[in-house]
């Protein structure tokens, strides 16, 4: 013979309510089955309730971190990430990041090593599809010993590059 829950339970609920009707007493008698019912009751509202307000919370809070990096946008990461490279430090670099995704970098730099930086650190932030680099690499005068200026020499380098 299997017993299952609902079969246990019903056989304490014929036996309370053949318990009560034994009782002498007139007054209504509230049976066992139906305590054991309503704290069944009161527990899964208490669950729903439980997992109704962490579901909220957790939703909350996911939506003020994507509203946190949204706010920040791709020009933002990619003006952070240029402005506190040490390798960049004596760069003048312009940035425009359109809606699409596209960043193209204008300005100037110091040398080759930190125009290439400059294009792999725009290229590796997030929400960046693609890189223009329309930057220039500063080069010494040698016209005039003994004095250090600067020249402007015009390199136009298209790097295009499309992440998956």
């Amino acid at each position: 013979m299997k017993f299952t829950y609902q079969s246990m339970f019903g056989a304490a609920c014929v036996l309370t309510m053949a318990a009560g009707a034994l009782r002498a007493e007139d007054e209504p008698v509230r049976g066992t089955h139906e305590t054991v019912g309503n704290k069944l009751d009161s527990g899964v509202q208490s669950l729903k309730r439980g997992a109704k307000e962490a579901g909220e919370t957790i939703q909350q809070q996911f939506e003020r971190a994507r509203t946190s990096v949204h706010n920040m946008g791709v020009s933002g990461r990619v003006y952070g990430r240029l402005h506190w490279d040490k390798d960049l430090q004596g760069a003048k670099i312009n940035l425009d990041v359109q809606e699409n995704g596209v960043a193209t970098l204008t300005g100037t730099v110091p040398d080759a090593k930190a125009k290439v930086k400059a294009v792999t650190l725009t290229q590796d932030t997030v929400g960046v599809v693609k890189v223009v680099d329309r930057t220039t690499i500063q080069a010494a005068d040698a016209d005039a010993p003994g004095t250090v200026t600067t020249k402007e020499v015009k390199t136009e380098t298209k790097v295009e590059t499309t992440k998956p």
